[in-house]
């Protein structure tokens, strides 16, 4: 046997892993799940067979090309001088192709295509993938990707190569994939099949453009709104005396921690019909009860103060990174502070007005918690998708067209900020060090500032400070006897002869989600920083469009996200529904792109010439992140962790789509609270939550120092602008 060279032995061990799938794995989903071991009882069953059962003794013939390939695979890597470049790629990806074409071809009917059907007769039909079928899929994928670096790309590096093929890989199935189902489904006839008929249709029906128009509008007004509110807390926290900085701070991520609907809630019991606020109206100026909150202004003011704090976080750092020495040349010639501020200061921060602008309107377009306690009849798409789904129509085809309506919506403002932005440059803070203060406020803009901030400011703490108060009454508004029973209800606990009984209705969904979020969280920071470090430290073709569909995620609003897993997962050849993987999957993707910026901006301030002293010294490339970057990356981690932990917590609109009986999450059950009126318990419920990721981001700082957690965790969660 000849003697194997590094890369042999590499696409040796590959090769005898996909053949491990395929004899030894339940190539199809079993009833169990994977991790119960049960097909182990009985491996040839048709229900827990592998691949290789599958072909030789239940009649699956169309798995017969995946061994074969193997074989010329195995072949191949013992060959005298090594296998040839060529031939493992192509090995690589026609196995991988072919796999997943089969697996499109025949779902749980037989033939998907009736052509097919016609053409090679009937067939035995097959269910979802499952370990043995994952194992061999990606085993193909790293041979090709062996195949390319044997070739010559990313300088012969496998584990480059193989890492930027497992993310356009994942990102095509878990984002690309789901979402072009949607372009189909939107096309589905009532009678069954496609036309595009059906798809012009639905665009033009009347209701459709009309949930368009409001929620367009709507996410106009909220995304200025936000914007001015956001610029007027970050001016007041960098140019002006005030001393409540810390709570400002505080007030700025309370929101991002809260569930999406919980200030709504508190809207309710403010201004509600048995409100607080409502009743000190009737009874002391005579103004009767009305339903004037639910509907478009409720919306807007609870969508405002939801997401000013995120356009705060934003705006913070482009007013800190203005250069002071800018402003003191203008003073010096002569401009007073008001033509300093019109001149230099405001067309400096234009970059992070259209982005606190861009986030504010997806987040308004993507909300759905908010719509759908205080919607009333103004009907947004967010909450029309989730009623086309779940409602009395059960109408995927309209929910698909309302979906491409959001889509096309968030996506056109993504282009729109671009060209409003141009090319002009905006850089401010270069190598020479920049001395000088701040130039102050204009009087007029100074106190426009203290005049718009400081009321919503104690707005803002008079609305938590109910929502704290609204879990400790019976009913607020209608009974205000203090009560425990909220949490009790909830979150109660009882000592039996047995030991501990978590008796509390909403326990399940706690852990369920905790430990979902756990799971998902190091996930989404392993993949984020791993991308982030070869879009920073690598050169390759398709670069720009490696980056453009790995910040894709990030401009599709979460129902639309929840829509297309349910027609991508929901069958053959990737059943996912009901289960907990698809929770964690959605997750993942969903806050990738956060974990992508984080670690882009840690590494741009680390020195290149400290990996390629590694590189030099002949580490490979997964020597050099292990030992070099990694612990210079500590910020970016942290930073990843918190926002992956805390958003999987908070997230809604995509989720209330992928829960069931037994993978039930925090914010679906606050949700069904809310829909029959439980409104005690849904507040209790999210002050435990947010009292628990209050806690959780303080240990985190505490673990890993105030510097690691000022850099990272903060501003991590100020690039909350992902949609819910």
């Amino acid at each position: 046997m000849p003697t194997l060279t590094r890369q042999s032995r590499y696409i040796l061990l590959v090769v005898l892993g996909a053949w491990f799938g395929l004899v030894a794995l339940p190539w199809y989903g079993v009833a169990h799940g994977f991790w119960s071991f049960s097909w182990l009882a009985d491996p040839i069953d048709p229900a827990n067979g592998s691949g290789l059962v599958q072909a030789l003794l239940h009649g699956r013939f169309w798995l017969w090309p995946l061994p074969l390939l193997l074989i010329v695979a195995l072949i191949e890597t013992l060959r005298r001088d090594g296998p040839r470049a060529g031939v493992i790629t192509w090995l690589g990806g026609l196995g991988l192709g072919y796999l997943l074409l089969q697996g499109l071809a025949i779902g749980l009917k037989g033939w998907t295509f009736a052509s097919l059907e016609s053409l090679l007769g009937p067939v035995a039909p097959q269910i979802g993938f499952g370990g043995g079928a994952f194992v061999v899929g990606t085993a193909f994928l790293l041979l090709l990707s062996a195949g390319l670096a044997l070739k010559g790309f990313m300088r012969g590096d496998v584990f480059l190569v193989s890492s930027i093929a497992a993310v356009v890989a994942s990102i095509g199935l878990f984002v690309f994939f789901p979402v072009a189902l949607i372009l189909i489904e939107a096309a589905q006839r009532p009678e069954g099949g496609y036309a595009l008929g059906a798809l012009v249709a639905r665009f033009y029906s009347a209701d459709l453009w009309a949930v368009t128009w409001n929620s367009l509008i709507l996410a106009i007004v909220v995304g200025l709104l936000t914007t001015l509110l956001g610029l007027g807390f970050a001016l007041l926290h960098k140019r002006t005396d005030f001393r409540a900085k810390g709570l400002l701070r505080l007030l700025a991520i309370l929101p991002i921690i809260t569930p999406p609907f919980v200030i709504g809630l508190g809207i309710i019991l403010l201004f509600g019909r048995n409100g607080i606020a409502t009743w000190i109206m009737a009874e002391f100026l005579g103004i009767p009860p009305s339903r004037w909150i639910y509907g478009f202004f409720g919306l807007v003011l609870v969508q405002t103060l939801a997401f000013t704090p995120i356009a705060y976080l934003v705006l913070i750092g482009v007013v800190d990174g203005i250069s002071p020495s800018m402003e003191e040349a203008a003073r010096t010639l002569r401009a007073d502070r008001w033509r300093t501020f019109r001149t230099v200061t405001w067309p400096l921060m234009r970059p992070g007005l259209a982005n606190a602008f861009l986030i504010g309107f997806v987040e308004s377009l993507a909300d759905f918690g908010n719509p759908l306690v205080l919607g009333g009849n103004y009907d947004v798409l967010a909450t029309d998708i989730f009623f086309a789904i779940v409602g009395s129509q059960n109408d995927p085809g309209r929910a698909s067209a309302l979906s491409i309506a959001l889509l096309f919506l968030t996506l056109s403002a993504f282009v729109l900020q671009r060209q409003w932005i141009g090319r002009k440059v905006y850089t401010t803070i270069a190598g020479k060090g920049d001395a000088g203060l701040p130039a102050p406020l204009p009087d007029g803009v100074r106190r426009l500032v203290y005049w718009t901030t400081m009321p919503w400011f104690a707005f803002t703490i008079l609305l938590y400070g109910i929502i704290l108060i609204g879990g400790f009454l019976k009913s607020l508004g209608i009974d205000n006897t203090p009560t425990l029973q909220h949490y009790i209800t909830a979150f109660g606990i009882d000592w039996t002869e047995h030991g501990l009984l978590w008796s509390g209705r909403a326990w399940p969904s706690f852990f369920t989600t905790i430990e979902l979020a756990a799971i998902a969280a190091p996930l989404t920071a392993i993949i984020g920083l791993l991308t982030a470090y070869l879009l920073n430290r690598q050169r390759f073709i398709g670069q720009s469009a490696f980056e453009f569909i790995t910040m894709l995620s990030f401009a599709i609003p979460g129902t639309v996200i929840g829509v297309s897993y349910i027609l991508a997962f929901n069958v053959p050849p990737i059943e996912l529904t009901g289960t907990g993987l698809i929770l964690v999957i959605c997750f993942v993707f969903r806050n990738m792109p956060v974990s992508i910026r984080a670690g882009l901006a840690t590494l741009a301030q680390i020195d290149k010439s400290l990996d390629e002293c590694s590189l030099v010294l002949r580490h490979g490339s997964f020597a050099t992140i292990r030992r070099v970057i990694l612990p210079l990356l500590r910020p970016a981690i942290m930073a990843s962790l918190v926002y992956a932990f805390v958003r999987a917590i908070t997230s809604v609109s995509a989720v209330i789509f992928l829960v069931s009986a037994q993978y039930n999450l925090a914010t679906a059950y606050i949700v069904g609270r809310v829909e029959v009126s439980d409104f005690g318990v849904a507040i209790a419920y999210s002050s435990v939550l947010i009292l628990f990721m209050l806690a959780t981001i303080g240990l985190i700082q505490l673990g890993v120092g105030r510097r690691a957690a000022r850099r990272g965790a903060p501003a991590a969660l100020g690039m909350g602008g992902g949609t819910t």
